[in-house]
């Protein structure tokens, strides 16, 4: 392990150790300040040219307010993601049932056996989605990238297993995800997956607010060949909680483009209602890439 990966696995120790030591306030605090901090001087360049597309406006038309919302709300992502492993799963999850709605798709399609894939953009806080429900339904089954240093992959690895997911890795396995996914599908358990951000430029080519993008085939992919439903859930935050939606099953309508051009069409609607919780700071527009990955 060289000194650059050595210093990113002990710094993210660190930090979930002190964050969970600190009182909520404080540790938010401390988070939001940071955030400020990177939204001086307009932000990153691309969260800003990616709310551009969202809000239909010019990049230098997003406001520093937005910018710095965002900012904020993807720090507190962080911070909860650091203070988890010490809250009280089962709280959360009535805590999160007051303003959660849409659980009934995913207990009708388990309860037919034939499980269900959850897609989710990068809003609010997915893993808390995981944990509601892990307590109200069972154990997800989902998809890690494959982090550097390895032992800091696996101290991720550890912090979603304990909180109740099946942890497959993207890469460096015999058997291919999307295989072992489809398999536990056919088992009648759920998969959920990040589904807006296409990583290897091989995703499927979609209209995403009106302008080229591509996205992952995985989850139209899982849901055609097994023949379990497509749901669309939808994190976002709130002043003193979280607001989590299970959308209805999407349609299975001309093969893996179709239908993930209309689970794009879901994720763009989700994501307008709350932009501010929308934590994509990378590129997902075509023109972003300016030819090259």
């Amino acid at each position: 392990m060289n000194a650059k990966d050595r210093t990113w696995d002990l710094g993210y120790a660190a930090a979930w150790r002190l964050v969970r030591a600190l009182p909520d306030r404080w540790a938010l605090r401390l988070f939001y300040l940071a955030a400020d901090r990177a939204a001086r001087n307009g932000g990153p360049d691309q969260l800003r040219r990616n709310l551009s597309r969202v809000l239909s406006i010019p990049a230098e038309e997003v406001s520093d307010e937005l910018v710095r919302a965002s900012l904020r709300s993807y720090a507190r992502y962080w911070c909860e993601a650091f203070r988890l492993p010490s809250m009280d799963p089962a709280r959360l999850a009535d805590d999160i049932e007051t303003s959660a709605t849409g659980l009934e798709h995913i207990h009708e399609s388990v309860e037919r056996g034939k499980g269900a894939v959850l897609a989710l953009p990068h809003s609010g806080n997915w893993d808390l989605a995981g944990v509601w429900v892990t307590q109200r339904v069972g154990s997800p089954v989902v998809v890690a990238e494959r982090l550097r240093p390895d032992s800091l992959f696996r101290r991720f690895v550890r912090f979603r297993e304990g909180l109740g997911f099946e942890i497959i890795p993207l890469t460096g396995t015999e058997t291919p995800p999307l295989e072992q996914l489809a398999a536990r599908l056919r088992e009648g358990r759920m998969v959920g997956l990040l589904a807006e951000r296409d990583m290897t430029g091989t995703g499927v080519p979609v209209s995403f607010f009106g302008e080229p993008a591509r996205m992952p085939a995985g989850p139209a992919r899982l849901a055609i060949d097994t023949g379990a439903p497509l749901l669309p859930v939808n994190c976002w935050f709130t002043p003193d909680g979280w607001g989590f939606q299970v959308g209805p099953p999407i349609e299975a309508v001309d093969g893996v483009q179709g239908t993930t051009q209309a689970l794009a069409d879901r994720f763009a609607a989700a994501i307008a209602a709350h932009p501010a919780d929308w934590h994509m700071l990378q590129r997902v527009w075509t023109a972003d890439f300016d030819g090259h990955r």
